[in-house]
């Protein structure tokens, strides 16, 4: 039976790896996929999804007000029977389009495995994630580890000397060098000032000499 799937975490926990593994999955057993994306992320290019260790895959990019149901039954009737829809920083989602993705699994019996981060870097949930969180058939929590070696549950944004940056817009694309994710105990002791994180250096491939 075909569900909503929400898979949730911090950043740099593997998302969009386990996204892109879990579509080859299907086209290994030759069966069609869609992955949507969402037009303000364009790191990697317009219409690319790409992981940290280098697997990328094309994608559909949709807007903010464009109705994903609508999306995929365009993308069936060009294209032909679809088997699974994939998307990539789910917490981008609108309200209205986390409703339209369970009409895709209800009304046209077809699994959505969406992906993204449950909050923001004030400890806010986002419009998309709390909707998910609220109407996903099944919750999936993908963990990674804070620098103080607890789970990280959370994401701060700092600034290029490492200190939480506290105000701004809940929207601003980044990697490594804006955001970090940390545990509970962490972003509370950064947001308040009461030090800075060390920011990431370049990770080497690996079997690389360090």
């Amino acid at each position: 039976m075909a569900k909503l799937y929400f898979y949730y975490s911090a950043m740099n926990a593997g998302k969009t790896t386990t996204l892109l593994q879990s579509a080859y999955n299907y086209h290994e057993r030759g069966m069609r996929t869609l992955i949507l994306t969402p037009a303000l992320d364009d790191r990697y290019g317009e219409g690319v999804v790409a992981s940290r260790i280098g697997l990328k895959a094309h994608a559909r990019r949709f807007r903010a007000e464009e109705n994903l149901l609508a999306l995929v039954q365009a993308d069936i009737a060009a294209r032909g029977p679809l088997h699974c829809v994939f998307v990539d920083e789910a917490q981008f989602l609108a309200k209205a389009q986390v409703w339209q993705l369970g009409d895709v699994v209800d009304q046209l019996r077809i699994p959505v495995l969406a992906y993204g981060l449950r909050t923001d870097f004030r400890g806010e949930p986002f419009e998309g994630s709390a909707y998910l969180l609220a109407w996903a058939d099944e919750l999936q929590e993908i963990k990674t580890i804070c620098h103080s070696g607890s789970k990280a549950t959370m994401v701060v944004r700092v600034d290029e000397h490492g200190r939480a940056v506290t105000d701004g817009p809940q929207v601003e694309i980044g990697g490594n060098e804006r955001y970090v994710s940390v545990s509970r105990a962490e972003f509370k002791k950064i947001s308040r000032g009461d030090g800075f994180i060390e920011l990431q250096q370049p990770v080497l491939p690996l079997g690389e000499p360090q």
